[in-house]
Parts: C-alpha cells; structure tokens; sequence
C-alpha cells in the first residue's frame, strides 16, 4: 500500500475544517499522513484540529501568513522526508468521499501517468461543474480555462483524458515530479501559484496530466479565498486582495513564461487592467482602487 502525504494549507478555515478532516480520517486508503500547515489563523481552526486525536495527523504551525505557495511547499519537503511517494494536495473547503485516496491512485495506475486530478463540482450544486479538466489560453496571457465550467453535468465530461492545467484544490503527483519539476515558486503569496507550477510541468514533459472523471470531490468555492466584498449596498467587487495578487503575479507568470508574445501581452495588461476599472462592474470606482491595480501591476515587474 503506497504512502501517501496529504498536504492542506490552512488560514482561519474554522467554517470548513472539521467536515474536510472527517473526509481524510475516514478513508479506506489508511497507509497517509495528513500535513497540516497553519498560517497563523486566529479563529478556531487549531482548536479545531485539536479534537482529532490521530497519530496521521501533522502539524506544521507558522507564527506568520506564508502564502499558499510556501506553505504547500512545506508540507510536501515534510512528505517527501516522510518517505511518502505519493504527495496529494487538497484544499480543505472540499468534502470527498471514503475511496477518495483509493480511487485516484488506482486512476494514477491505470493511466500510467505521474498526476490526476478528478472532476470537481460545486457543493451547494453538486451537479454543476466547476472543473473538468482545463488548458492554458495563449491568448487570454496563458491564464488557464476550466473545460465544463458552471455547466449541469449530463455526462458530458465523463471520458477520462489528458489535460495541460489542473487547480491543486486535488491534485495527486508522485514524488519525482516535485524532484523533476521543483517546487512551488514562493514569490506567489496566492493565486497563479498552481498555473505557474503546472506550466511547467507542461513545459517539461515528462509527467502526464490525467483528469479523472470517475472520481468526484465538491467544492465549496469562495469560502476560504473571499475574492469578493459586499458594500453597503449589498453590491459584490472584487476584493483589494484578489486585486492586488492577481494584477501582481499574473505579470510575475508572464515573465517566468518570457518570450516576445509573452511581454507584448505584459504591456497590453496595463491598458486592459485600466479599462476594467473603468467599464467593470465587479471593480470599485474609486482613486484607491485604481491606484492599487497599477502599482500591483509595477510590482510585478520587480518580483
């Protein structure tokens, strides 16, 4: 029975985290270690862990947010030293079934590839899809698409192929794709930390991508990341932090993937950001706001 090391980032997920470790404790795979990564919560999410007393269950406590990157980053360097050979990353505002472990390695056997990820649907609509399966778009500056997304699942998705970008909201990989690859690149606080890494492991070409659709998790999306504010309107925009990170790191990617397209598209993004503050709905119309897309834009030419 392969060992596998089950990697969560957590930051105040108190609303989520006792429903996501009942899921993990209960499988029938038993051969894990969970590696829990707090980043300084200040809710209950420690107390919460607490009450699960099971010697599979780790612990990493940092005195300071890290990122999701960072954090990621510590959990699977703490499996690998574990001797895990299998490293599944799980986002913990999900909740799976008991043959979860089972069922993806058994799919990871079977397609004889280094990483699959299952379908993935909405919780509070378990049967509208959020992913399945997805690809880089060169023309949206190789931001990744999600095939099927917000559709009503009919069966449309269910033939198992492979794909170029997959969330690590779920995510199983052997052990050598983190020594062929490297690791998450840190300098993503949140957000294009996954697009980044499966980028390259698209670029590399060694390890194969399968989604899985036999095998389904669901997703309570938002909960954790709250990309979006209300006013006092009750009118939702996009928050300053998904703002500033997204402006940010997307430049950052960009970069990393370098190449004449990939900086005439840099430049493009400094008129597009400034149109969708203007036009978009979603996006404050105030000095702050504006001031914030743009100077997140110049730092992302320094990172």
């Amino acid at each position: 029975m392969e060992k596998v090391g089950v990697v969560t980032v957590t930051y105040n997920s108190e609303d989520v985290f006792h429903a996501f470790l009942l899921d993990v404790v209960s499988q029938r795979h038993t051969n894990f270690i969970l590696y829990v990564i707090d980043n300084a919560s200040n809710d209950s999410t420690l107390e919460i862990l607490s009450r699960f007393k099971d010697i599979r269950i780790k612990l990493i406590k940092n005195t300071s947010n890290k990122g999701v990157a960072a954090a990621n980053n510590q959990g699977v360097k703490e499996a690998i030293k574990d001797n895990c050979s299998q490293i599944l990353l799980l986002n913990n505002d999900i909740e799976f079934s008991e043959s979860l472990f089972d069922d993806l390695l058994l799919e990871q056997k079977q397609k004889q590839c280094s990483i699959v990820v299952p379908k993935i649907m909405y919780f509070d609509k378990k049967n509208v899809i959020w992913y399945a399966g997805g690809s880089f778009n060169k023309n949206r500056g190789y931001l990744p698409s999600h095939r099927g997304f917000n559709e009503i699942d009919s069966g449309q998705f269910d033939q198992p192929i492979q794909v170029d970008y997959a969330s690590t909201c779920c995510l199983l990989l052997k052990q050598e794709v983190f020594d062929d690859i490297g690791y998450m690149d840190e300098k993503f606080f949140v957000y294009f930390d996954d697009t980044d890494f499966l980028f390259r492991v698209l670029q590399n070409g060694k390890h194969k991508l399968w989604f899985c659709p036999q095998v389904a998790i669901f997703h309570k999306v938002g909960s954790l990341s709250k990309s979006f504010v209300k006013n006092q309107k009750k009118h939702l925009f996009r928050g300053d932090f998904f703002l500033k990170q997204n402006v940010k790191n997307h430049i950052y990617f960009l970069r990393k993937v370098g190449g004449f397209y990939s900086y005439l598209f840099c430049v493009y993004l400094l008129f597009r950001n400034n149109m969708r503050f203007l036009f978009s709905s979603r996006i404050k119309k105030n000095p702050s706001t504006w001031y914030l897309i743009n100077r997140s834009y110049f730092q992302g030419w320094r990172l």
